[in-house]
């Protein structure tokens, strides 16, 4: 069987050749076209399907999250640092409470121990949480911070405290030992009778007033880890750092606690409406004084200085007064204005 042949002649050959090209072309040049659409609407339909995701993670996130705590269900935790006007302070939330309408409850811990045990933690974090006779609150007590989500709660204390200039609060400390004070003068204190002075605990090497007694804001703040109380450690530095900045609603030096408290009660007037003007006019509330204090001499303080827990510790304290600074700098004049002309 023989082939059928076309016979052209050659100019239609060339175009036909020609128009097979552009035919080819053309179609080469639609599937291009058609590719690009495609590759748009898997992109148009991978950002719908994004957008879909983030906003089911949004409406879930609002939904799990738990809310801000109601004022009338706020719980105040004042870890309060000893010898920094803590007393002088916490007797302004007494003598306010009853007007205010919310609670104060004194944390006791097993032998004034700053650290919890679990079990106690526990205990604390459920009583805090769920004792709904006793909200709105304000806790107080000589006690380390404690972090309340790793125990698996809703919702957050708000935490504020006092600090204060780390030599100031080691004498006054070691007078009020041997001493006490003006708001409890006929109650023992631990080291009542002995008479030497503080210098003096320093000429002879003193365990008093060694540096390492200084070693005890920084702990405050870090909270209940081992290595918070580790003397000297850098980590618990930065964690106190940012436990403060973090975690504290405010926190006040005692060198200028009128501002704290003006402060406070312009952000919480729900518990501390009256503070600032009984903190000025009151007769027991900011008359605290520790008895027989003598100030250290030049050479006392000189001598402690130079000692590497007393520089971390005073980093802290200035941490913490520039950040106080800082917030009073940019508080709300007219709320602040209006505290504190009252």
């Amino acid at each position: 069987m023989g082939l059928l042949r076309i016979m052209m002649p050659p100019k239609f050959q060339l175009l036909a050749v020609m128009a097979f090209g552009v035919a080819m072309l053309f179609i080469e040049n639609q599937i291009q076209k058609l590719e690009e659409s495609r590759a748009k609407l898997e992109r148009t339909m991978a950002r719908h399907e994004v957008r879909e995701v983030e906003q089911r993670r949004t409406r879930d996130g609002l939904r799990d999250s738990p809310a801000l705590p109601e004022i009338e269900d706020l719980i105040i935790i004042y870890n309060r640092v000893p010898k920094t006007a803590s007393t002088s302070f916490t007797n302004i939330a007494y003598d306010l409470c009853g007007k205010n309408r919310f609670h104060v409850l004194h944390i006791n811990t097993t032998k004034n121990n700053p650290v919890m045990s679990l079990q106690d933690q526990m205990r604390f974090v459920r009583n805090v949480t769920s004792w709904r006779e006793m909200k709105p609150g304000f806790y107080h007590g000589h006690v380390a911070y404690l972090d309340f989500t790793k125990f698996g709660v809703k919702g957050k204390p708000v935490y504020i405290n006092i600090v204060r200039d780390p030599i100031e609060r080691l004498v006054s400390y070691y007078y009020f030992l041997r001493f006490g004070d003006d708001y409890r003068p006929g109650l023992r204190r631990r080291k009542q009778g002995d008479k030497k002075t503080f210098d003096e605990c320093m000429s002879s090497g003193g365990t008093d007033c060694a540096p390492e007694k200084l070693w005890l804001q920084i702990p405050f703040f870090c909270g209940h880890y081992s290595e918070c109380w580790n003397v000297g450690s850098r980590w618990a530095l930065e964690q106190a750092k940012y436990n403060l900045v973090n975690e504290y609603l405010l926190v006040g030096v005692t060198e200028e606690l009128e501002d704290f408290i003006m402060m406070l009660e312009a952000a919480l007037p729900r518990f501390f409406r009256g503070a600032t003007e009984l903190y000025r006019t009151g007769k027991k509330s900011h008359l605290r004084k520790t008895s027989e204090k003598k100030p250290p001499t030049k050479e006392s303080i000189s001598k402690l200085q130079q000692s590497h827990i007393w520089k971390m510790e005073n980093e802290f304290y200035e941490f913490a007064l520039e950040q106080f600074q800082f917030v009073r700098a940019h508080s709300d004049r007219d709320c602040f204005g209006l505290v504190k002309n009252h």
